[in-house]
């Protein structure tokens, strides 16, 4: 009993001792490292992954907005079109395609100034100015697809880049530690994954330009159409 009793007294007094002593230091986790700090820690391969970024951006945005402002409904500017030639207001006609700055209307621009010619001839000018403004809308569009090639290029070279280091830091310190290690994988991994990031999104971005832009074609092909039926109606 009195054995037990001892052995007790010794467990409060263990767990006093506990209790009062100092409480060890919580390890906080470290703060969440800023994505600028990431980015510098791929070396200099970051640069040119990151004018390539911006000149996808770029080209993008400025391709998105002029698609999409050419392929807005043209259905007032054909309604007031065919009114005008079937009225024999040729002249009206003209007037409201060159203050209307769409390829339909340079399209049709070119189709009235050659009434009174063959069919024939009216069409194919009307084609070959299809032609022009197709060729504009998709000005720029394949600098998004170099981009989606050789970006994840440049992340590979980081790579390579990145091991290089690897093998070049335990060679002159002959220390195969996380330390010396971590500076080549940062290069490494995180190169690797910009350039795949920005071939991604460039590769998305000209897929969805080339979208809107048969989008496009099609509306001009419809409109263009239906302007050349309207010149081969027995009532033009």
């Amino acid at each position: 009993m009195t054995a037990v009793l001892f052995h007790i007294a010794q467990a409060f007094d263990t767990l006093n001792k506990t209790i009062a002593s100092p409480a060890l230091p919580v390890q906080t986790a470290p703060d969440a490292t800023k994505l600028i700090d990431i980015i510098m820690k791929g070396g200099i391969i970051m640069i040119p992954i990151g004018l390539l970024s911006i000149i996808a951006v770029y080209v993008f945005i400025e391709r998105y907005l002029t698609i999409r402002r050419h392929i807005s409904s043209d259905v007032d500017f054909m309604n007031s079109i065919h009114e005008y030639i079937l009225n024999g207001r040729t002249d009206s006609a003209l007037t409201l395609c060159r203050n209307t700055a769409k390829p339909i209307a340079r399209m049709i621009e070119k189709g009235i100034s050659r009434l009174g010619k063959p069919i024939k001839e009216i069409e194919e000018s009307i084609e070959i100015a299809g032609k022009f403004e197709v060729y504009d809308l998709e000005k720029n569009i394949q600098i998004l697809a170099v981009i989606a090639g050789i970006a994840p290029m440049f992340g590979f070279l980081g790579t390579i880049i990145g091991v290089i280091k690897i093998f070049f830091n335990i060679s002159m310190t002959s220390d195969v530690s996380i330390g010396t290690v971590s500076a080549g994988l940062y290069v490494k991994m995180v190169s690797s994954a910009s350039g795949l990031i920005v071939g991604i999104v460039a590769y998305i971005g000209y897929h969805w330009l080339n979208i809107m832009v048969n989008k496009a074609i099609h509306q001009l092909e419809w409109n263009a159409m239906n302007f050349i039926d309207l010149l081969k109606s027995p009532s033009k």
